[in-house]
């Protein structure tokens, strides 16, 4: 079994595992989900990555099955960390390959989950590292499915992942020595996410030296505090670095010709309500950038204990769309002439969703306006962030018991795979 570290130390690997041939990578997997108001799949054990290379023909496959399951939003909750992990398979090949489990077998393995299958399958297809998706994937990876996408080997996470018997996934493929894995992204889990929500934290967003604390005093089935004893669910903290951010961004400066679109906003817990925005905004143009205001701004607009993502998790999370060229992180809530000059927008678009007034009862729009540069569009869905959290709310009790059986499940595994560790040191 190989590890790829998370950063991106991977240039060395990917030549002997390609022999100079082209790499197609698949993934597969059930996100955080919640239909019919009902919050399913749980925590980060629910997200896994499969990466696939072909070893026959020149071009080889690199397929990632992801499940991604677990509260919706972040596709119901793809979260940065989903996306850092499908980047790094990505790194493994040329082609990444996404299978995403059907709302059936989610419900039967984790339970039912937030968003609709076609919800997630929109979402991982938004990711700019995913090359092609595979709609009804199966729960269990098979010898088989890797041949029928002609993929050589699958890759997952450095977490274990279990169906609703117990069985890691992944035995069949791990077995025939075609499993690869990359590194979990510390301090972000589904769980954590869930726990701001529920328990109306703010420490996620606080400033100098409280600002990368973890909330301690809460629920342990929410993976905040440090009575969560498993390895995968619990939540360490996120430490944001400029290292990331390369990672996650194009680095590609518009053209000259190029007709540059602006769009501002909060972006929190990135779901497919975003998507759709996004998409429709860069239709506009040829260049998108995103405006992310910061937590305070955020919270002054929104109340309560927005943004449940701070200002480093949001950026990153933007980052990994596909629509998406740049970010300004920290954007000014009022777009200002100096703005539009010095990235030369063209247009500037907003959602159909309510616009607050500035300081001083300012349109926050009024500039762009007065140039003939401002446009409201619409995307045609009208999911937003207080939507999903609304239905995270209204089922805690569900969200809890899930995820109590899930860490119980957890750490029964893990403390089995020390027991093997142990056994094979003394033997």
């Amino acid at each position: 079994m190989e590890n790829q570290n998370e950063n991106g130390h991977h240039q060395q690997q990917q030549q002997t595992i390609g022999d100079g041939k082209k790499v197609r990578v698949w993934c597969d997997g059930c996100l955080w989900d919640v239909k019919d108001g009902m919050v399913s799949a749980i925590p980060e054990i629910d997200l896994r990555i499969r990466t696939a290379v072909r070893r026959r023909l020149p071009q080889r496959v690199t397929r990632w099955q992801a499940p991604l399951n677990g509260l919706a939003d972040t596709y119901d909750m793809v979260h940065f960390g989903h996306a850092n992990s499908l980047r790094q398979a990505k790194a493994l090949g040329h082609k990444l390959i996404v299978g995403i489990h059907n709302d059936a077998d989610i419900t039967r393995n984790k339970g039912p989950p937030v968003f609709t299958q076609e919800e997630r399958y929109k979402m991982v297809r938004g990711i700019k590292w995913v090359d092609e998706v595979v709609e009804d994937a199966p729960y269990v990876t098979t010898l088989e499915t890797l041949d029928k996408y002609d993929c050589d080997f699958c890759v997952h996470g450095d977490d274990i992942t279990l169906t609703a018997d117990g069985v890691d996934t992944y035995h069949l493929v791990k077995k025939a020595l075609r499993y690869k894995e990359v590194s979990r992204t510390a301090g972000v889990s589904t769980t954590d996410l869930v726990g701001r929500m529920l328990l109306l934290t703010k420490n996620h967003f606080k400033q100098g030296e409280k600002e990368y604390e973890v909330e301690k005093d809460g629920s342990s089935q929410l993976g905040q505090d440090h009575t969560a004893r498993s390895p995968w669910t619990g939540c360490s903290q996120f430490l944001p670095t400029t290292q990331k951010i390369i990672q996650f961004s194009d680095g590609k400066p518009p053209k000259p010709t190029d007709r540059i679109v602006y769009v501002a906003g909060a972006f929190d817990l990135f779901h497919v309500g975003h998507l759709d925005f996004l998409e429709k905004a860069r239709s506009y143009g040829d260049y998108l950038i995103v405006g992310l205001h910061t937590d305070p701004v955020v919270n002054e607009y929104k109340g309560g204990n927005y943004p449940i993502m701070n200002l480093h998790e949001r950026v990153l999370s933007v980052l990994a769309c596909k629509y998406v060229n740049e970010v300004v992180i920290g954007a000014p809530y009022s777009v200002t002439a100096d703005l539009m000059e010095h990235f030369n927008v063209g247009l500037v678009c907003h959602g159909q969703t309510h616009i607050a007034l500035d300081v001083g009862n300012i349109d926050p729009y009024a500039i762009p306006k007065q140039m003939g540069k401002f446009m409201l569009i619409d995307s045609g869905n009208t999911i937003t962030t207080e939507d999903i959290v609304d239905r995270i709310i209204r089922h805690r009790l569900e969200f809890e018991t899930r995820n109590q059986k899930k860490e119980k499940k957890e750490i029964e595994v893990y403390e089995a795979m020390q027991k093997v560790k142990l056994a094979q040191k003394s033997g």
